[in-house]
């Protein structure tokens, strides 16, 4: 599902709202997920999952190019695991 199919999605769900406040509830709501990751917290959503973010150590890799070694510096990522009814619905048979 890309971005606009879930605008399509909320707002054939909820006809009383319009297609500008629709668009703002899902900003909002991916700017609060990212604005809390950024600050190194946590977001779980019951039933779904958490995301969080993992530390990399810096490393050192190769140019796939030239084969050349190039270090690669310590960073943060972001992880999503995924809730339990999630893992049991995509094991549905």
């Amino acid at each position: 599902m890309i971005r606009s199919e879930l605008l399509t999605a909320i707002a054939e769900d909820n006809p009383d709202l319009r297609a500008e406040e629709v668009e703002q509830v899902v900003d909002i709501f991916f700017e609060e997920i990212a604005q809390r990751l950024t600050e190194g917290g946590r977001v779980e959503l019951r039933g779904f999952g958490a995301f969080s973010t993992r530390e990399r150590d810096a490393r050192q890799g190769r140019n796939p190019r030239t084969g050349e070694v190039v270090d690669v510096p310590a960073k943060r990522v972001p992880y999503f695991k995924p809730g339990k009814e999630i893992r049991e619905r995509l094991n549905e048979n």
